[in-house]
């Protein structure tokens, strides 16, 4: 039995985290998707379609860890799996954000012949779990973009299993997918990646 309360706790989470990222820039119009845990079978996340700068309580559905809906007739994103697999991954994480801002479409484009993002000497690093200096090298895996959810699922888990520090992903040409323990710390995630983002594409004007 799922409990109401937490559902619509969780339900208002993702609804402030979509206001906060549409207005960023990083979530236009209907693209991304968002979820929150709701306990250890049950996850609330974005109905498929819905504007993400304005969410309410209804565009927010229930689906268990295989992405079935539970007890509703709505859909939710096609990539409800790719959100699925990192629950079943790690208990501990309580929300997962995807966002399609500028930044990660055309850093990963630049980046065609790579299949990770190098990150170093950033003070900004230290907004993810485990790094304490700007010392630390952070590398971010970049996958092919694809139509097969399943497909890139397991391609997903089979780097993150490898590398469990690993604090997000990027898709090529499509977006950066990253999680935490609580909705805030996801939303951290987002913000410092976004920045270390931006800082790349900088330096990549000023070196090319």
């Amino acid at each position: 039995m799922i409990d109401l309360a937490t559902y619509a706790a969780r339900a208002q989470q993702v609804i402030a985290a979509g206001q906060f990222l549409y207005g960023e820039g990083w979530s236009p119009a209907t693209s991304s998707n968002y979820s929150a845990r709701i306990d250890d079978q049950h996850l609330a996340i974005t109905v498929s379609g819905k504007h993400k700068g304005q969410l309410k309580a209804e565009d927010i559905m229930v689906v268990d860890l295989s992405g079935q809906p539970a007890q509703s007739s709505l859909k939710s994103s096609a990539e409800t799996l790719l959100h699925c697999v990192l629950y079943e991954w790690q208990a501990e994480i309580g929300a997962v954000l995807h966002t399609h801002s500028r930044a990660a479409t055309v850093l990963t484009r630049l980046l065609k012949d790579q299949d990770h993002l190098r990150l170093e000497g950033y003070e900004l690093q230290k907004a993810f779990p485990g790094i304490d200096s700007h010392e630390s090298e952070l590398i971010i895996p970049v996958f092919e973009n694809t139509q097969d959810i399943p497909a890139l699922a397991e391609e997903s888990m089979v780097w993150l299993k490898q590398h469990p520090e690993t604090p997000a992903y990027l898709i090529r040409g499509h977006g950066l997918y990253t999680w935490g323990k609580t909705m805030a710390d996801t939303l951290r995630h987002i913000e410092a990646m976004e920045f270390l983002m931006a800082c790349e594409l900088d330096t990549l004007k000023v070196t090319r």
